[in-house]
């Protein structure tokens, strides 16, 4: 039995406590909230603490998952592992690729698995997209986005994300990640845009950011984020990988409103189209946002169990950390950002 340890109560928090809760192989020992409160009824019975490293010390657990603000997430990380605990961690890994190169490099010194969230690896339906895509065979075209139109609760998370984390860093290490699992080519050079939109933010973020990436088979990249009461639900979901050969696209539109997380991840159908005709790939019952959560909380303990290799996956998450914030250093400086340093790497 893993002995966990859940760090924070939001929307990925609360769904990644629920799968422990009933993982035949996992038992909560504590979860941590700034406010001490568990508004979900299933957990009521766990002990609830507001500081991470007190509930750390207390519970002593063999498995930490860290769904804070990202400002916490490399320090909660490698405290965690220093305490003997293996460790998931929503992305991003960290606020800088330097803190996620340390979480890293903990990680291998002690030992410990270390998992991050990227929740489309654990997607039936955007694995068979990477696949058709890689069938066609580079180099490619990416035109990926998630806009996001939000207001009232919604809006507020927003504007707390945005405290610490952009847009295209939150939600572009996804989609990046995407890409470089089809291009399987090092990423060169990304420029970036973005724009503040609302007063409600603090004066140095933008709640509205796009980037362009060049990896070094030639393959580009566009990705688009945006966040508040002002986004257009009109083509806010765009998903779109081109080659040589043709094209893989997300054609399902039944995706409910912007700001509906399920549809964030949704696929529905694939439409491949090749010069000599298309093919439909239809995708039915896809996994929601909660059995998602619960898969990737499986895998975690699998990790554990099976002593998975898992150095891949933790060099993916720290390249796709670095291109989207050197497209965030790219909207700040105005100038393009080139890739290929240690800094980046």
């Amino acid at each position: 039995m893993i002995r966990v340890l859940i760090a924070g109560l939001g929307n990925m928090g609360l769904s990644h406590a629920l799968a422990h809760h009933k993982h035949a192989d996992a038992e909560i020992v504590g979860l941590v909230n700034r406010s001490g409160e568990v508004g979900h009824e299933a957990l009521q019975s766990y002990p609830v603490f507001t500081d991470f490293h007190a509930a750390l010390t207390e519970t002593r657990p063999d498995l930490v998952v860290i769904a804070t603000y990202t400002d916490t997430h490399a320090a909660f990380a490698i405290a965690a592992m220093e305490a003997g605990t293996h460790v998931f961690v929503e992305k991003p890994l960290g606020a800088t690729v330097a803190e996620a190169r340390a979480v890293v490099a903990k990680a291998e010194a002690t030992g410990r698995k270390l998992v991050v969230g990227y929740i489309l690896r654990h997607h039936p339906s955007w694995v068979r997209l990477i696949e058709e895509a890689r069938a066609l065979g580079g180099p490619y075209v990416f035109r990926l986005n998630l806009n996001q139109q939000s207001d009232g609760p919604t809006w507020e998370v927003h504007k707390a994300l945005m405290r610490s984390t952009s847009p295209i860093v939150d939600c572009g290490v996804h989609y990046v990640d995407v890409m470089c699992q089809i291009a399987e080519a090092r990423p060169v050079r990304v420029h970036g845009m973005g724009l503040r939109l609302s007063d409600e933010i603090a004066p140095k973020m933008y709640n509205y950011g796009q980037f362009q990436v060049v990896f070094e088979d030639g393959s580009i990249g566009w990705y688009e984020a945006g966040w508040g009461p002002m986004m257009s639900e009109t083509a806010y979901f765009v998903k779109d990988v081109i080659s040589p050969n043709g094209a893989v696209s997300i054609t399902d539109a039944d995706k409910g409103a912007s700001d509906d997380v399920d549809g964030h991840t949704k696929v529905g159908g694939l439409l491949v189209h090749r010069p000599g005709g298309d093919r439909l790939i239809d995708l039915p019952d896809e996994p929601g946002h909660q059995e998602l959560c619960d898969a990737e909380q499986a895998y975690m303990l699998r990790a554990i169990a099976e002593d998975i290799d898992l150095s891949r996956h933790m060099s993916d998450a720290v390249e796709s950390l670095a291109i989207c914030l050197a497209a965030d250093e790219s909207i700040r400086t105005g100038r393009v950002v080139e890739l290929g340093g240690d800094e980046q790497r």
